[in-house]
């Protein structure tokens, strides 16, 4: 039986390297898996077996062109995340167009998109269906990814919105939570706010599984582990691994916690805080059925294991 061939954008992201990873790592009923990555600067080091480097980049849609012929599914991990909204136009919407528009030509039917529950806007938002509540983005990021979901729908794809994505290569939620508990040092609003938390390592299962399937199934799915986890659960788990300093007996309510915040300037914004503090809490068990891949222990449970990654980027952070 001949090789299964993915096209992988984000392939160098933290994200994205996880599911390299596992694709390379994980043969299927029995087949190989051969991977065309794309990367602005690909990697140096040795050549690996059934990885071939493509250089391009989603804002040159010329670039673009080759990376999805022959393939049998096209992974598009990447994306820009940040306040430059041209930038974010450029990489989220017409990078993803120009993308989609390879697919179509090529005649790849099965996508795989990831998009973020960020999507969804400022909650709170506890235990909802995915559109159950419209989709109110409120950053240049997420405004943009939205649309980009267009893209990708229109091209018959599977798109994906996990909320935290937590684990080795982390770079945005665990520091954000030590610059947050600097700034209030409390269990926030008694710890309860329910988060929609995945391991990026069981991210990457639940991806390499759809991408394997005959018909992955298509239209938007919340991506996070189906047990959602607590602020104060997270924050425990993580002073158990002397990853982050306990939060404190004391509990302030939401509004103490902003007030506090807000005499404490930094880089955490209060829409971020609540983000990361409040009920951001999606419902996923459809996806990980679809795919037929078990949803593991969860987050919490796979923190030991990126514990000593987390040490060493918080200590070699800046000053908060």
């Amino acid at each position: 039986m001949r090789a299964w061939r993915v096209a992988l954008t984000g392939a160098t992201g933290f994200i994205g390297s996880a599911v390299l990873r596992t694709l390379l790592e994980t043969p299927r009923a029995g087949r190989d898996i051969t991977v065309r990555a794309l990367a602005r600067t690909p990697p140096a080091g040795s050549a690996v077996p059934g990885l071939d480097w493509v250089l391009g980049d989603l804002t040159a849609a010329g670039s673009l062109r080759g990376l999805v012929a022959g393939a049998d599914v096209l992974i598009h991990l990447a994306s820009f995340i940040g306040g430059d909204e041209s930038r974010c136009t450029q990489v989220n919407v017409h990078g993803c167009a120009a993308l989609m528009a390879e697919a179509r030509r090529a005649g790849v039917k099965r996508i795989i998109h990831l998009s973020t529950a960020a999507v969804y806007g400022m909650g709170p938002h506890h235990g909802i269906g995915v559109n159950e509540v419209a989709p109110a983005p409120v950053s240049p990021s997420s405004r943009t990814r939205l649309e980009g979901e267009g893209k990708a729908l229109a091209a018959g794809g599977t798109v994906l919105r996990p909320g935290l994505v937590l684990g080795r290569g982390d770079r945005w939620v665990v520091p954000a939570y030590a610059e947050l508990l600097e700034r209030v040092p409390a269990r926030w609003d008694g710890g309860r706010g329910l988060l929609s938390l995945v391991d990026v390592g069981d991210l990457a299962r639940l991806i390499t599984s759809l991408a394997c399937l005959a018909e992955p199934p298509r239209g938007i799915f919340h991506a996070g582990h189906p047990v959602p986890v607590s602020n104060g659960e997270l924050l425990a788990a993580l002073a158990a691994c002397k990853v982050l300093p306990p939060a404190g007996s004391e509990s302030w309510p939401w509004q103490t916690c902003l007030e506090q915040l807000r005499k404490r300037p930094g880089k955490m914004s209060e829409r971020q805080f609540s983000l990361l503090a409040r009920d951001h809490w999606y419902r996923s068990e459809a996806v990980w059925e679809a795919a037929g891949c078990p949803a593991g222990p969860g987050a919490l449970a796979r923190l030991g294991e990126a514990a000593e990654w987390y040490r060493a980027h918080l200590a070699a952070s800046p000053a908060r």
